[in-house]
């Protein structure tokens, strides 16, 4: 998906996908008994955003028989680092820092995690200097 344009799903299209990555391919019936298990929604509508996605190239339907399954086109990896730079851009202006720090802030960080943090920036800070 790198090299395609940034898809930017719906709250309720990541929820199809996230079930997709976990299980793909799968049937139009599991996706939606995955999704009641949390909330309820009728099956036409999770076929209608299912056909939604395939219309819009990120998902593709293979047909078997007579049942129809779904995939993801685009990596997880992929879909989830676009939305993490638009929340990064929307929520911090696009500093990471001020991610982090409103993320320790928020949160009891233990003596454990900050060493590791620690960590993390010494290492960054060798590879930028080399």
């Amino acid at each position: 998906m790198s090299d395609s344009p940034i898809y930017e799903p719906s709250d309720s299209e990541l929820e199809i996908l996230q079930i997709l990555w976990a299980n793909e391919p799968a049937t139009v019936r599991f996706v939606h008994e995955q999704i009641n298990l949390k909330r309820e929604v009728g099956y036409t509508t999770v076929l209608k955003q299912l056909q939604r996605l395939t219309d819009k190239g990120v998902v593709k339907r293979k047909r078997k028989g007579k049942v129809h399954y779904y995939s993801v086109v685009p990596k997880r990896d992929d879909v989830q680092q676009n939305l993490f730079q638009q929340f990064l851009e929307n929520v911090y202006e696009g500093s990471a820092m001020k991610l982090i720090m409103d993320a320790l802030g928020q949160s009891q960080t233990s003596e454990e995690e900050l060493d590791e943090l620690k960590k993390w920036i010494e290492q960054q800070k060798k590879q930028k200097n080399d």
